[in-house]
């Protein structure tokens, strides 16, 4: 495993650091703040909206300027926004913080998947790519029980003073360590006339949104258990703040699990075999969370069993899908993946916003949804293929 995977790692986690780690503070949030649950929920929305809207715009100000400036600024933006959320003591002031780490954070993570293209191609890009996968699912576990650890020590703000030392180790680490990958010559100029006509161009290709829509559902079906750990954990299964590990260890053990299992595969089965793969298991997770709950009282370990198996069968597909759908814009590989990205995290902006609250009241509603966002997500990858037939690669 190289440097470069596991710098594109840690600047990935910016994502679910950003959302995972204050999880556990959201009621002593809300006590410090003066604010109503709902309240502290949008703090989520409030990351996330901004978030899914510069997704459209790291990837083609980084085609157009190159790979590493834009991150560097994106980490630097980062972190003063975390400092600022930590130092405050109102709700309007920690809402700006959140807008300002959302526009800022997503560079990393969409600018990573570029960086991986520049840098490889087939089945060497998908290996890759697993690898970033398998260190990113380390984020999800880590955040909550670090998130939980630094509330219980030192209070709600210390998790933001961490957001902006980690930020700010990772624009040194970059500074130091990240080659530009763009050379001079194969940079799109940034003309909005232009990047119109991209958007364009990639939005209206009806392969592309099925392969991202795909993965953005895959994605959600677990994104609607982490937006609704507080409830899940300490209303249904009676757990503290200091026990999410129950739902994050074994979730994340499974997404490290399925992405070590599709680097592997890769160059033995094609793209579209290991994704079918992936959704066989996450079909059995869903059925057996259904049944689970229908049977059987909320109660460890029961109501977390099936979830480790959905995400190994959602980190098979997720190398594959991204790379089948980056592989149609060969020449604007930034702007597909601020494209992806944006499905994906417009999905997650419905799910925090309407989804999981409409869902978190039973532990059979979030099964339900689950379930429901996989069979949207398979859907869409069958259309997507008898559309275009996406290419077998060696993977």
């Amino acid at each position: 495993m190289t440097g470069i995977a596991v710098l594109l790692a840690l600047l990935a986690m910016i994502g679910p650091f950003s959302i995972d780690t204050y999880l556990p503070a959201f009621p002593a949030m809300a006590g410090s703040l003066r604010a109503t649950p709902l309240q502290i929920q949008q703090t989520l929305t409030a990351y996330l909206l901004p978030f899914a809207v510069m997704m459209l715009w790291h990837g083609a100000i980084a085609d157009a300027l190159g790979r590493r400036r834009v991150i560097l600024c994106g980490l630097a933006v980062y972190s003063l926004a975390s400092l600022l959320c930590a130092l405050t003591n109102r709700l309007e002031l920690l809402l700006l913080g959140r807008v300002l780490q959302g526009l800022s954070a997503g560079a990393g993570t969409v600018i990573g998947r570029a960086v991986v293209r520049d840098l490889h191609e087939g089945a060497a890009a998908q290996r890759l790519m697993a690898h970033v996968s398998m260190l990113f699912a380390i984020a999800p576990a880590l955040a909550p029980i670090l998130g939980g650890w630094l509330h219980g020590l030192f209070g709600w703000q210390a998790i933001f003073f961490f957001l902006a030392l980690f930020g700010g180790a990772l624009w040194l680490a970059v500074f130091l360590r990240l080659p530009e990958t763009l050379p001079a010559e194969a940079r799109q100029p940034l003309h909005p006339a232009r990047l119109w006509h991209a958007y364009r161009e990639v939005f209206s290709g009806r392969v592309f949104v099925g392969l991202s829509l795909a993965l953005a559902c895959n994605f959600n079906g677990m994104f609607l258990y982490v937006l609704s750990s507080p409830v899940f954990l300490i209303k249904h299964l009676h757990l503290t703040p200091q026990d999410f590990a129950w739902l994050f260890v074994p979730s994340v053990a499974g997404m490290m699990l399925g992405s070590f299992f599709s680097g592997r595969l890769a160059g033995r089965l094609s793209s579209r075999s290991t994704i079918l793969l992936g959704y066989l298991l996450m079909g059995l997770a869903a059925a057996g969370n259904i049944g689970i709950n229908l049977l059987l009282p909320p109660s460890l370990p029961w109501m977390i069993l099936p979830l480790p198996l959905y995400t190994i069968g959602m980190a098979l597909t997720v190398p594959s899908l991204q790379l089948l759908a980056l592989d149609l814009h060969p020449q604007r590989r930034g702007l597909a993946s601020s494209c992806q990205g944006l499905i994906q995290t417009s999905l997650i902006v419905l799910s925090a916003a309407v989804l999981a609250p409409l869902l978190w009241a039973t532990p059979l509603l979030l099964a339900g949804g689950m379930a429901a966002s996989m069979v949207c997500g398979l859907l869409a990858f069958m259309i997507a293929c008898r559309i275009g037939a996406p290419q077998k690669q060696g993977a």
